[in-house]
């Protein structure tokens, strides 16, 4: 019997399944009961595996379902899945032949299950999301503050500002307390924290939104972080290697960690120094020390023992 693939393409209302290889495709709708619904008429199949694209947030509810359901789920990346439909030739979209063509990709490549987070995961992760959108509203307010000239704009502003500073605050005391009140998280914290140029909140963001960190090899970390170089060669022809897919916000806060790192770290300073003295431009000597400091960081969750200079 062939193995049966599942793809689901999530909107705000409704989901679109469709399955492989027997073509079968139907809609349920994106609530409580849709969701009832879509997990009894895919565990009368009994998929080999789920793959739910994501998109923006709106799979979280479909995904939490699933893996309640102890179903085969896994999220892909959509912009892998864009680059299979146009391989396959299938360049319509809508959102049954999206959900086909997601079923098809994960059909194609077999990616690996993940255990989904669980409550308290899930609640950090939202917790660091949500301090990232206030750093980012405050500094659009420090833009906005040095564009205007009226006393009243300008007040505004920094009225918003003082506001949105004082939810920061709080936002930070909730996660800190969230995750010293867990001490396996407690003991994670500590361990990330001792490398230099790695504080506080690159520690918990870490903690929150790639626990997979210290449980896989380099090479899988760094391509879920979208720290992996993509080689583009073809002949004799060897085009420029460069990043990208993986956890967006994973890697612009190794980014923040590395640049703090390539001042501060000793070791890591040398290497971005060896770097650029041998006529690396600084962005991707930058990009190098991410993906080294994730490397090192991933050995010290692993073997779980602070930093040390051999570390790197």
């Amino acid at each position: 019997m062939d193995a049966i693939y599942v793809g689901i393409d999530v909107s705000k209302d409704r989901l679109d399944v469709a399955v492989r290889p027997t073509g079968q495709s139907f809609a349920v709708a994106r609530d409580g009961a849709g969701i009832d619904e879509l997990v009894g008429r895919l565990k009368a199949i009994s998929p080999r595996l789920v793959a739910i694209e994501a998109t923006g947030g709106f799979e979280t509810i479909v995904a939490a379902g699933l893996g309640g359901a102890s179903l085969p789920m896994v999220i892909v990346n959509p912009a892998q899945v864009r680059f299979f439909a146009n391989a396959v030739g299938k360049r319509a979209k809508t959102d049954p032949i999206d959900a086909m063509v997601i079923a098809h990709f994960v059909e194609a490549t077999k990616p690996q299950l993940r255990q989904l987070p669980d409550e308290m995961t899930r609640l950090l992760a939202d917790l660091v999301a949500r301090r990232r959108q206030i750093v980012e509203m405050i500094a659009a307010e420090s833009q906005r503050a040095r564009r205007v000239s009226n006393p009243r704009m300008k007040k505004s502003i920094a009225r918003l500002r003082k506001a949105l500073e004082k939810e920061l605050a709080e936002l930070d005391n909730d996660i800190r307390d969230h995750v010293q009140g867990t001490p396996a998280w407690a003991e994670k914290e500590d361990l990330l924290a001792s490398v230099p140029g790695i504080g506080p909140t690159i520690a918990r963001s870490l903690i929150a939104e790639l626990p997979e960190l210290g449980t896989l090899d380099r090479r899988q970390i760094a391509a879920l972080a979208g720290l992996a170089p993509w080689t583009r060669q073809s002949g004799q022809w060897r085009g420029k290697s460069f990043i990208g897919g993986g956890r967006a916000s994973v890697r612009g806060v190794l980014f923040m960690g590395a640049m703090v790192a390539a001042r501060f770290n000793p070791t890591l300073k040398l290497f971005r120094d060896k770097l650029v003295a041998a006529g690396k431009p600084k962005l991707v000597a930058i990009i190098a020390v991410a993906r080294k400091l994730l490397t090192i960081l991933n050995a010290i969750l692993r073997d779980k023992t602070p930093w040390q200079s051999k570390n790197a």
